[in-house]
């Protein structure tokens, strides 16, 4: 080690129990050609959390030897408050003023923690005065000199992969762990890690929105609050939030609206009696990969067609598990009046994916479309969403039937694409039983009244459940409905390159 860096680590061991201290020194604050111009330091409820843990560190007055109670803190939040940022401070306060500290990151992908996480470690450890101590890789953080024994490691929180969280053993350090979107995170992490927090000054930090009214994370905030310090923060107090958008949110679904709850306030959901699909199925869902299907899983075809106005024309596909692979497209209402121009992009994107069959709403032109679709060899079904269910114990009407089975799906391990319009689409919708005891679903047309939102692409996705399709006998490709593309070859292109950006997804 250079003299410099030996003065260098003198001067930072004075940040051991003063996480704040150490960001404002270790960092160009405001400097004139630094990336932070203009920036002159942590968010007021930033600043609020370096300070707790390093009061909390002085409290336990860790002497290297005897083990002390880990410092536990849980960060509930909405959107977009600088969580990111946040961890990757406190990764580098930890792993620059404790020698021989282990650390376990971890997200509930794999994405998440490469292009998110510790990306933004990454980000700040260039910037960092000690930045230069660490060798930053894809998925871990060692010191350049002791790199098994003083490190941070990036891991997946599958469960098949927990023993990766088993214990640390820094009984001369900082054993810690560091959990992003903590709700998401399965219960027997949060088991392991409990067994990684008994030697030496422990550490466990979770940052998180809150998406589930269940489970350790929520669990922090209510009969385990006396064990951790908690934080909840609304993102209308952050500096670096999109007030206008948080506003707009506010204004469509209200204040108390469970969107808004976990989105904005960071509030754990209320997940009423009336809600249909939770919102943590949902928010689980969207972020899984792309989904599990067998080879001859058949792909299925949902439309739900635009009623004109504000409503679109939405197409959505599903294979097995997987319903976000295949790209989604929107024709918006206003441009969809024309059956044949819609018959002509409907023939495109059909060729283009071509699935085993398609699901298609009959309402509005949609039983006119159908039939000019089935005429051109199209092997395509229209269904009408207040039919009579197949199974008239339980259900009263085909929608909700088909809402009943995606609703399964997406409990089963079924993946959709991470998009918030969809989100609010699945969430929002209620249910009831009639004096039936069948299961009825809030229609769209009073969605629409009581948000001023239309369910055009959960509606697309419900459609994929009309019926069930046989397995694929034949190769991937082959549509025996319709000889004349039979062998067409799939091609690189856009089915709707013609259209403007906006008119598509």
């Amino acid at each position: 080690m250079s003299d410099i860096d030996i003065t260098l680590a003198d001067e930072v061991s004075k940040y051991y129990d003063d996480p704040l201290g150490f960001v404002m020194m270790a960092f160009q604050w405001g400097e004139d050609g630094s990336s932070l111009h203009g920036f002159n330091g942590p968010d007021s409820w930033q600043v609020d959390i370096l300070n707790t843990i390093g009061d909390a560190v002085k409290e336990r007055k860790f002497n290297g030897v005897d083990a002390v109670d880990p410092v536990q803190v849980a960060v509930s939040s909405g959107h977009g408050i600088g969580k990111s940022a946040l961890s990757a401070w406190l990764i580098l306060w930890i792993m620059s003023t404790r020698p021989n500290s282990k650390g376990v990151v971890t997200a509930n992908t794999g994405d998440q923690l490469k292009t998110k996480t510790m990306s933004e470690v990454s980000k700040w450890r260039a910037r960092c005065i000690t930045g230069h101590w660490f060798q930053m890789n894809a998925m871990s953080i060692v010191h350049r000199a002791y790199p098994d024994s003083w490190r941070v490691d990036a891991q997946t929180c599958r469960e098949e992969n927990s023993e990766a969280f088993a214990g640390l053993h820094a009984a001369d350090s900082t054993p810690w762990y560091l959990f992003d979107e903590a709700s998401a995170i399965p219960e027997k992490i949060w088991e392991v890690a409990k067994g990684g927090l008994t030697d030496g000054e422990p550490m466990h930090i979770c940052f998180g929105n809150p998406t589930r009214n269940n489970g350790s994370f929520y669990e922090c905030f209510r009969k385990n609050s006396h064990r951790w310090i908690t934080r909840q923060i609304d993102s209308r107090t952050a500096k670096m939030t999109n007030k206008r958008l948080i506003q707009t949110w506010i204004d469509d679904f209200g204040e108390d609206s469970d969107f808004v709850k976990v989105r904005v306030r960071g509030m754990f959901p209320h997940g009423g009696d009336m809600q249909f699909i939770p919102s943590d199925v949902v928010y689980d869902a969207m972020r899984r990969g792309s989904g599990a299907y067998l080879g001859d899983d058949p792909l299925i075809c949902g439309i739900d067609m635009a009623r004109g106005g504000d409503d679109n024309c939405m197409i959505v596909f599903r294979r097995g598990k997987d319903g976000k692979s295949e790209k989604v497209y929107r024709i918006p209402g206003e441009k969809s009046r024309d059956s044949m121009k819609v018959v002509s992009l409907l023939i495109m994107i059909l060729d283009r994916h071509q699935p085993d069959v398609t699901f298609m709403d009959k309402g509005s032109m949609g039983g006119p479309v159908a039939d000019r679709m089935r005429q051109l060899g199209y092997h395509v079904i229209d269904v009408g969403f207040g039919d009579n269910a197949a199974d008239v114990k339980q259900f009263k009407m085909r929608t909700a039937e088909m809402g009943s089975h995606c609703r399964q799906w997406l409990l089963d391990g079924g993946a959709i694409p991470n998009d918030p319009q969809l989100e609010i689409e699945l969430t929002s919708r209620e249910f009831g039983h009639n004096d039936k005891d069948q299961l009825v679903l809030e229609r769209k047309k009073d969605m629409k009244k009581r948000l001023g939102v239309s369910p055009d692409w959960a509606d697309a996705l419900y459609l994929t459940f009309a019926e069930p399709v046989p397995k694929r006998e034949l190769p991937r490709g082959h549509l025996d409905h319709n000889p004349h593309i039979r062998n067409k070859p799939r091609g690189d292109y856009n089915p709707l390159d013609s259209m403007n950006s906006d008119d598509y997804m």
